[in-house]
């Protein structure tokens, strides 16, 4: 039964006023049931799968609500590294921050809204500068192959990787058709930041107040109660009817990939990551990454800016049990895909890991701080 809800969770919670009630229907089970089960995952209550559910929420599609991101590679001395992952902590943009066995060993993610002054290259030399790196480099993402996986709880032994297996677990999920995003114009080299790149053309629309209220509301951590929503309505003075109804047309307009639960992946069992990057000739890009991408243990794949320091333009994020595994998943990639210059890199250290939080004023609040005291 876990299993069964597990499956569900992280496919879709539906948006309507009951929908643990719904999940039950589903699975075969009573409502109850659902939200015993549910708060136990969340480690609310005794037994169950013990706190390996992070939050049920909305998961937005950053770029298509204006927002520009990048993923960000930074290259800082050992007896410097932690007091510099601690100021690129403190800005609200920063989602995900890991130390890595690699020179480039401080790799963080950064998200700035459409609001921002400074836009997202001033403040990663903002954040170059404030962290003392010697070296950082912009890694905009150029095409997505694919982004989300659905993992098995409890994690199975798995079979031997010969072949290359598709279903329709292995196709890319969410933020509409991954070759939306399929272009990028280099600038000149600025500074030690090395080559910046414009924003991705993705149309974003201009939010109206009204639908940044809803983004606020349903990207928090849903309740596990019998009616959710009615308790967010509620608390936000809006109407239930009017909540589920953004909901809904938030993700026909693909702003939301899918309402779902987020594991921590490590407490269920799926302990080791390995981010695969990969030197592959343009003309072998969409070969590699469709190839790549059909692998169940492979989250996220994609086309990336690459530099003379760092050759490696395709990323594959490896998601096992062990590292040997990884290994092995990465070998396989290497063996149907014929690019064998490759470099696994794993995660020393989090020093953040957490949902960026859309239109809170945070990241405007961290700008005119940053104004204050003359580091801009």
């Amino acid at each position: 039964m876990d299993r069964k809800l597990w499956d569900v969770l992280q496919t879709e919670v539906p948006l309507t006023e009951r929908p643990f009630l719904e999940i039950g229907k589903t699975i075969g089970t009573s409502e109850a049931e659902v939200l015993r089960r549910v708060k136990a995952m969340k480690g609310e209550e005794g037994g169950g799968g013990g706190g390996i559910i992070r939050q049920i929420s909305a998961i937005f599609d950053s770029r298509s609500l204006g927002y520009q991101t990048s993923l960000v590679a930074a290259k800082v001395t050992e007896e410097k590294i932690e007091e510099a992952a601690m100021i690129i902590n403190l800005h609200p943009g920063v989602s995900h921050n890991y130390k890595r066995n690699h020179a480039f060993n401080l790799w963080y993610t950064l998200a700035v809204p459409p609001e921002s002054k400074l836009g997202l290259e001033e403040t990663v030399e903002i954040l170059h500068r404030l962290s003392g790196a010697e070296a950082t480099r912009m890694m905009p993402t150029i095409k997505v192959f694919k982004i989300g996986v659905k993992f098995d709880w409890p994690p199975e032994p798995m079979a031997p990787i010969g072949t290359v297996a598709f279903s329709p677990r292995q196709t890319a999920v969410g933020g509409g058709d991954a070759t939306q995003w399929d272009t990028i114009t280099p600038k000149n080299a600025v500074a030690s930041v090395g080559a910046k790149a414009d924003s991705i053309a993705h149309n974003a629309p201009q939010l109206e107040d009204e639908a940044k209220k809803f983004i606020r509301i349903l990207q928090q951590d849903l309740p596990v109660v019998a009616e959710p929503f009615a308790v967010w309505a509620k608390q936000s003075g809006v109407t239930v009817e009017s909540l589920l109804e953004a909901g809904r047309d938030f993700l026909r307009r693909k702003w939301i990939r899918r309402f779902s639960a987020v594991f921590k992946h490590r407490a269920a069992g799926i302990s080791a990551n390995a981010m695969g990057a990969w030197t592959v000739k343009p003309e072998d890009h969409e070969t590699f990454g469709k190839t790549a991408a059909a692998f169940k243990a492979v989250s996220h794949c994609y086309l990336r800016q690459s530099y003379p320091d760092w050759p490696f333009n395709m990323f594959t994020m490896v998601h096992a049990p062990t590292t040997e595994r990884c290994e092995e998943v990465l070998a396989a990639i290497s063996r149907e895909t014929g690019v064998t210059e490759y470099a696994a890199l794993y995660s020393t250290k989090e020093y953040k890991k957490q949902r960026v939080r859309y239109f809170t004023g945070d990241v405007e609040r961290w700008e005119q701080k940053a104004g204050r005291n003359n580091e801009i």
